[in-house]
């Protein structure tokens, strides 16, 4: 059998990354904290119970950082109707079926987020499951998200596809390879650094060279 193929959403298969920085960067201003977008978009991929202390610092996650959470939520929410899919990521799901990957959506958001993305995929009823917030401790880059997926799998002969550092970085400490595309708005080099076998520019060009990948190992 193919390696399972776990694909991240945010950035991956939807282009949400710089509603996110957005989201948080207007919950702080509410909060009166003043980080750069800029800043917050580097920091997109990694999950909010640790994207406060990362981007603001420890004191400001101890004081105010479960009210920012709580302002982000709404926020990200009502831009969620601007959300496109990536070009391919119905394409990428029909592709990696037909060579008999299970294939499993990876994300740490909340239920209402990942169904939402869901309804927008044409193939979702082709995708063998999915995880969500319930399914994780600690969100990327720790490797709980990746371990899900692989245990809703049903195997730990994987590939993870995203598109952020802390994708590659989960899935190295999960032990399996990742491959990186750049539609996070992640550097080539980065990703590479991170862990990903391969960085690809899009979803078509990974599909048109999938066989150079690990998932076809």
């Amino acid at each position: 059998m193919p390696p399972a193929a776990i694909l991240d959403i945010d950035g991956t298969l939807v282009d949400t990354n710089y509603q996110h920085a957005l989201a948080w960067w207007q919950a702080m201003q509410q909060h009166e904290v003043d980080v750069p977008v800029w800043r917050l978009h580097r920091a997109i991929g990694m999950g909010g119970d640790q994207l406060i202390a990362s981007v603001a610092g420890d004191e400001v996650e101890e004081q105010k950082g479960d009210d920012i959470r709580a302002a982000e939520k709404p926020l990200f929410m009502a831009q969620i109707a601007e959300v496109r899919l990536l070009p391919g990521a119905d394409e990428l799901i029909r592709v990696l079926k037909e060579r008999g990957h299970a294939v499993v959506l990876s994300s740490s958001a909340k239920s209402d987020e990942v169904d939402h993305y869901l309804g927008m995929l044409e193939s979702s009823d082709q995708v063998d499951d999915h995880t969500m917030s319930d399914d994780v401790e600690a969100t990327k880059p720790e490797p709980d998200v990746v371990e899900a997926a692989m245990e809703k799998a049903g195997t730990r002969d994987a590939v993870m596809i995203g598109d952020s550092v802390f994708d590659c970085e989960a899935a190295k400490r999960a032990g399996i390879p990742s491959i990186g595309l750049l539609t996070g708005g992640f550097g080539r080099a980065e990703l590479l650094e991170a862990g990903a076998s391969a960085v690809f520019d899009s979803i078509a060009d990974l599909i048109e060279n999938i066989s150079k990948t690990p998932l076809s190992a």
